[in-house]
């Protein structure tokens, strides 16, 4: 809870739990303005995160684990904020037992994400990777690799259908592929976007993209079985999170033929052993979860996330809340 008015230090503390920037700045900035410090961990250990989050208002992550532990050891916070759109690292269901809103940024970098997919399709598609590397290493050969095939007329399958694979639609469409999606919901959110089945979009889709949210339902859903149902021509985008693949059955799948090829942004674990033979084959593209990333998105990211930690400090209802009902049960 907060500091008292007689006290040297802030009036509230801000627990960091790791960053993907060099700096933090910009939150500092914020948060100042509410009479907010922030304290950032040395590591995203379990162990760490428990032992500072005994003393703190608030928590930001960004990928490390805020688990039950984390979030019963600050017993005087009052708001979890991640700086970014997935909320797998972070025990909602702890946190709203508790009381405590979440707050997360959900739209932030869709038209990122969705461009690097899209770059991701078509370095598959046309090559670029495979001869980009051939060619560096001094290997000259057109002919090298899988047949290209005309874009136009291919079918891309979105999986899951927010605003990332929304985003994403008209630009495929723009290049003369037919697109189909799937979710568990079947909306298509006005968009008129041909939704069907899993079992169909494996069938039908020379790409699929990957835009699920990570749960225990979604965990592992690309597997021996969905590979095996694919074409054998297709290939896979991942820029959600790498828990939804597994990826031993993924290497098997390339190394026998029952795909062409993949691209990967995101990985489990993350950062992912690169020594591993499905990062070093020559059919997979691998970006370092670098998706999300621009020079705009990471100033809007951390602006609205610490505008939002500094609201719920204020006692004001934050912009984007994963668990209102928080606020609703304090009526």
């Amino acid at each position: 809870m907060g500091r008292g008015p007689n006290t040297m230090t802030a009036r509230f503390r801000v627990l960091l739990t790791d960053r993907a920037w060099p700096d933090c700045d910009i939150e500092r900035d914020i948060l100042s303005r509410v009479d907010a410090e922030i304290i950032e961990a040395p590591d995203g250990n379990e162990s760490t995160l428990v032992e500072l989050a005994r003393d703190v208002d608030a928590i930001a992550t960004c990928w490390a684990n805020v688990t039950g532990d984390v979030i019963r050891a600050a017993n005087g916070c009052q708001v979890v904020s991640r700086f970014g759109i997935g909320l797998d690292n972070i025990d909602v269901e702890t946190a709203s037992a508790l009381g405590i809103p979440i707050t997360y940024v959900p739209d932030y970098c869709v038209p990122e994400v969705s461009d690097h997919a899209l770059a991701l399709l078509l370095g598959l598609a046309r090559k670029v990777a495979f001869y980009h590397q051939a060619t560096k290493v001094g290997r000259y050969n057109l002919q090298a690799g899988p047949p290209m095939h005309r874009l136009a007329g291919r079918v891309l399958g979105l999986v899951g259908f927010g605003r990332i694979a929304q985003a994403l639609r008209p630009k495929a469409l723009a290049l003369g592929l037919k697109v189909v999606a799937y979710s568990p919901s079947g909306n298509d959110y006005g968009t008129s976007c041909e939704m069907v089945s899993l079992e169909d979009l494996l069938a039908l889709s020379d790409f699929i993209s990957l835009h699920a949210p990570l749960s225990d339902q979604t965990s592992k859903m690309f597997g021996a079985a969905q590979f095996e149902a694919m074409q054998p021509t297709a290939y896979l985008v991942n820029t959600s999170r790498g828990g939804l693949i597994d990826h031993e059955a993924l290497l098997d799948a390339l190394q026998s033929g029952k795909l062409a090829g993949a691209a990967l942004d995101v990985f489990d674990p993350e950062p992912p052993d690169l020594s591993q033979p499905l990062y070093c084959d020559e059919r997979v593209i691998v970006t370092p979860h670098a998706g999300f990333l621009s020079a705009e998105s990471l100033v809007e990211l951390r602006t609205r996330t610490a505008t939002q930690i500094a609201q719920a400090l204020q006692g004001e209802r934050p912009e984007q809340v994963v668990n209102p009902h928080v606020y609703d049960n304090r009526h």
